[in-house]
């Protein structure tokens, strides 16, 4: 296993690398935070943009993408700082290591090479494993507990929403009548079992791993309230980069941002404002950053992003 980990880890490509890194303009004396460490690609370009004396703090759940990006980040020393944590712990994070702010952030959504890779991670429809698909290792809730367990209501509810698969009911109706699923292969049969007859671009099993994933890892949550702290801790005149890899997780950057760049939110029909709420940010993306034909070529799991951007103004 340990073999198979690494070897997908060294083959993980950066998405956006380098609109992201000229949209973040790290400079020294810096201070940046990268909230999905990965395998470290961003952190380098920050790291080397920012020197000399710029620093880092690396966040990831994933504790063997810390473990690799560590040895990938061993010449900056001191300058980079890896923390086994999520980004919806940033604050406390950023306390911990004596910091009260930092100029510069980047969230990438995407999963690692490492995790879709691994078959014993439980992230692939395409390769057989078991029902796992944490981010955290150490988390008790796996996606076989979600699978197996709660109510055909909930679990069509969590496919709809979550991944907006339109068979959603008779998905989960499969899935309860074929309990207990053990496989990341019996569940994609099965998914395509509802879907015979009917060809798509996709494999028909995409959009209910997502939406098992996000549950799993409950990373819809975990996002805004990581977007939240992170526009509180950016000084003035940092600024905020976001890659999303889907419509749920792009249409929460996307209004955040909206949200925080406007000085009120009454509704229109209001003559005066009472919510006393101020713009902090200036949108920088007016629309999303998507790759070149050139990037999704080489890497095509880069076909799906989109990079947003925005500066802190007070």
């Amino acid at each position: 296993m340990a073999s198979e980990s690494l070897s997908a880890q060294s083959l993980h490509q950066t998405v956006l690398y380098h609109e992201t890194i000229t949209s973040l303009r790290p400079s020294s004396p810096g201070k940046y935070v990268d909230a999905t460490l990965g395998a470290g690609g961003h952190a380098i370009g920050i790291l080397k943009t920012s020197s000399p004396e710029g620093v880092l703090l690396g966040l990831d759940l994933d504790a063997g993408a810390i473990k690799f990006a560590r040895k990938r980040l061993k010449k900056y020393k001191h300058r980079a700082i890896l923390q086994k944590a999520s980004f919806a712990d940033m604050t406390g994070q950023v306390k911990r290591i004596g910091w009260h702010s930092f100029n510069g952030i980047i969230f990438d959504l995407g999963m690692s090479s490492m995790q879709v890779d691994t078959a014993v991670r439980g992230f692939s429809f395409l390769k057989n494993g078991p029902l796992d698909m944490r981010f955290d290792q150490t988390q008790e809730v796996k996606a076989a507990d979600l699978i197996n367990k709660i109510k055909e209501d909930e679990l069509a509810r969590i496919i709809h929403e979550y991944g907006e698969e339109p068979k959603a009911r008779k998905i989960a109706k499969s899935i309860c009548c074929a309990r207990p699923l053990h496989s990341t292969l019996e569940l994609t049969e099965l998914i395509k079992d509802v879907y015979r007859g009917h060809r798509g671009h996709n494999n028909p099993a995409t959009r209910t791993f997502q939406a098992i994933r996000i549950a799993v890892n409950e990373e819809l949550l975990s996002l805004q309230s990581g977007i939240e702290q992170a526009i509180n801790l950016l000084e003035k005149g940092g600024r905020i980069a976001v890659i999303s890899f889907h419509s749920l997780e792009d249409r929460i950057v996307k209004q955040m941002f909206l949200k925080e760049s406007k000085d009120c939110l009454c509704p229109p029909e209001q003559l005066l404002c009472t919510c006393k709420h101020k713009a902090q940010l200036k949108i920088l993306t007016k629309h999303p950053i998507i790759p070149f034909k050139e990037e999704i070529t080489q890497n095509p799991r880069a076909r799906s992003a989109k990079l947003r951007v925005a500066e802190k103004i007070v």
